[in-house]
């Protein structure tokens, strides 16, 4: 269940309300991933690590949000705020209209009809396999784009993409726009600003939230504001009085729309891992969202 606008894009709108220890060895790793509470127990996960390491603050992050197992954790906890469920992976075929101005949401990030990355994901989709059932509505979904409409879209557009979810190559390209659009752009910003795993997750997670247009919600002029408060580890200032700046100028724009003013996703999951000084996402993690608990490891 959404329990806020969840739609991640690539330009300017309000935000929605809707996851670094030296470790000794970068060999097999075993996490037991579960849910408390409403939310139903996630699978284990044993993931081998073995993801690039960036070149730039390499002694502030020796393991990235980008390896597996981290980044399985970050995709879970983004999952536990937006679906009340850690199984993110059930929601390649999610699609709806939750009312909220920006059409059809679906995917598992939140695409949307109305804001531009759903047409994006479904041209790459058409541009790897140019017959998928998809590629008749991308004449409609150019034409809504920036609109909540779904002229061209009704009756069957729901029931063909929960189709296309079945095909590896649309859930690939799903993951691809993900990582090229929000995550992989959150990382880089995150490590050159000199912040470990946990900063990392922050940034990711607020620029899907918010976007990474120029308004005064979205996440560049979040970072902007926490940059007026406080340094950086980049510009010689402490992670952690940096994290609780850049948390506090993002609830300020999370409370700007009465639809996304519920801030547990911060205040009793993110601060709980920094309050902690859990800076490298390790687990156990043990937090709330929308005041259902959730358990990593």
């Amino acid at each position: 269940m959404r329990h806020s606008p969840p739609c991640a894009v690539r330009r300017d709108r309000p935000a929605r309300p809707l996851i670094r220890s030296l470790i000794s060895s970068l060999a097999c790793a075993g996490l037991a991933l579960t849910a408390l509470g409403p939310a139903p127990v996630a699978a284990a996960v044993t993931t081998r690590t073995g993801a690039s390491v960036p070149a730039a603050h390499l002694e502030a992050a020796a393991i990235t949000l980008e390896d597996p197992v981290k980044k399985e954790i970050a995709m879970r906890l983004v999952s536990s705020a937006e679906n009340s469920t850690l199984d993110w992976e059930a929601q390649y075929g999610y699609i709806e209209d939750i009312g909220d101005g920006r059409g059809y949401t679906a995917g598992i990030i939140g695409f949307c009809s109305g804001t531009g990355d759903m047409l994006d994901l479904v041209e790459l989709y058409t541009a790897r396999a140019p017959r998928n059932v998809l590629a008749g509505y991308l004449p409609a979904l150019r034409a809504v784009d920036g609109t909540d409409s779904h002229e061209g879209l009704d009756p069957g557009f729901t029931g063909d993409w929960a189709e296309a979810a079945t095909d590896p190559v649309f859930r690939r390209a799903q993951d691809d726009e993900r990582d090229r659009v929000y995550f992989g752009p959150a990382v880089r910003q995150a490590v050159n600003d000199g912040l470990g795993v946990l900063g990392q997750f922050i940034y990711y997670d607020a620029l899907v939230m918010h976007g990474g247009g120029s308004d005064p919600t979205s996440f560049g002029a979040i970072r902007r504001t926490a940059l007026e408060h406080a340094r950086s580890p980049s510009r010689g200032g402490g992670e952690t009085a940096y994290l609780d700046a850049f948390l506090d100028a993002r609830v300020w724009a999370m409370r700007q729309e009465e639809a996304h003013s519920d801030t547990s996703r911060v205040d009793t999951a993110q601060r709980v891992f920094l309050r902690e000084g859990n800076l490298d996402l390790d687990p156990p993690l043990v937090w709330q969202v929308y005041g259902d608990s959730y358990r990593i490891g």
